[in-house]
């Protein structure tokens, strides 16, 4: 079994970004502050020496759209930390408009195993309204040449963008299934104080996607990927500081908000199982080990709206090492 990497983030806030999309304001996202080249050396060297492997990964703004200059000097800071442990990797983040073979070439040169693309949506009417300054064809393009150049490649997408809606999020998932990505990142839209969304929102052009609308669309995405068996690497924004504290205004925002739509899916697949069961039964739901809270829900609503559909007696929750996430077992007492 491979080694688990442990992620090294260095934060490169809002540098390179040559369009301003109406949700963004990096600075507040990442929290990031300081020299960047300073980071990598320190973080490089405490974190990268002992025997777990790890990734320096390289967030915030377009890492290959800024300066070559300071892309080339972040990318040789991080050589060290590559001659520490040679399963050691460094991983980049940036836009599909920004991929061409020279900057792979490059990039491959520094060692750099695994690029991330905010491609955000496939529909182009979304990417417009959110002054992407890309187009889904950028997107199929970049992921080709990376997947063919034996980059691994991630995927990130947005959910309630202006213009988004629940079918156009749903036919996003599906066409990056047929990307082939190594992973994906899905993102509930927030808005964040002093972005463009912002006033949009308060203007009233732009109504704010729900916790409770963002988590019934991720867990119908979380479908479409665990059935192509891609992994999805993150649901909802990372909580900080800054969001905690007022800046995440409206919109799906919510510090556990992965565990909110986990606990979706064990619903939905719940109540697919019960169905036909007959009223007054005894249940026995069966999860993987560590799964018993996401399906009881939190304040055990999962539990409370499947007695009431189905008219059951009870339902009791109990685990066993089944080896696969996301399973139930279902047992029927009378």
């Amino acid at each position: 079994m491979t080694p688990k990497r442990r992620i090294i983030p260095v934060f490169v806030p809002h540098a390179g970004c040559t369009h301003d999309c109406v949700f963004c304001d990096q600075r507040r996202i990442s929290g990031a502050s300081g020299s960047a080249i300073d980071d990598v050396a320190l973080l490089g060297h405490n974190f990268g020496s002992d025997t777990q492997p790890s990734e320096l990964a390289f967030y915030g703004g377009s890492f290959t759209a800024i300066p070559i200059g300071l892309q080339n000097d972040l990318l040789e800071a991080a050589q060290p930390f590559l001659k520490l442990n040679h399963l050691n990797s460094i991983r980049i983040s940036t836009r599909p408009d920004c991929i061409d073979a020279s900057i792979i070439d490059r990039l491959r040169y520094y060692g750099i195993a695994t690029i991330e693309l905010g491609a955000q949506s496939m529909c182009d009417d979304v990417l417009d309204k959110s002054r992407r300054g890309h187009t889904s064809g950028d997107v199929e393009r970049a992921a080709a040449m990376i997947k063919n150049s034996g980059l691994a490649l991630i995927l990130q997408m947005m959910t309630g963008l202006p213009g988004d809606t629940r079918e156009k999020s749903l036919y996003t998932a599906r066409r990056f299934t047929e990307l082939k990505p190594d992973g994906v990142r899905v993102y509930p839209t927030v808005v964040v104080r002093g972005t463009y969304l912002h006033a949009m929102w308060e203007r009233g052009e732009y109504r704010e996607h729900t916790v409770e609308c963002a988590v019934e669309i991720c867990a119908e995405i979380h479908a479409i990927f665990n059935d192509a068996a891609i992994p999805i690497i993150r649901m909802g924004l990372n909580p900080t500081r800054t969001l905690d504290a007022g800046d995440a205004v409206a919109g799906a925002y919510h510090p556990a908000f992965g565990e909110l739509v986990y606990s979706r899916v064990y619903y939905n697949k719940a109540e697919a199982l019960l169905e036909g069961v007959a009223p007054d039964s005894n249940i026995t739901l069966v999860v993987p080990c560590g799964h018993v809270s996401m399906m009881i829900g939190q304040h055990r609503r999962n539990i409370n709206e499947l007695v009431r559909k189905f008219s059951l007696c009870s339902i009791k929750v109990i685990q066993a090492d089944f080896g696969t996430e996301n399973q139930i077992r279902v047992a029927i007492h009378r």
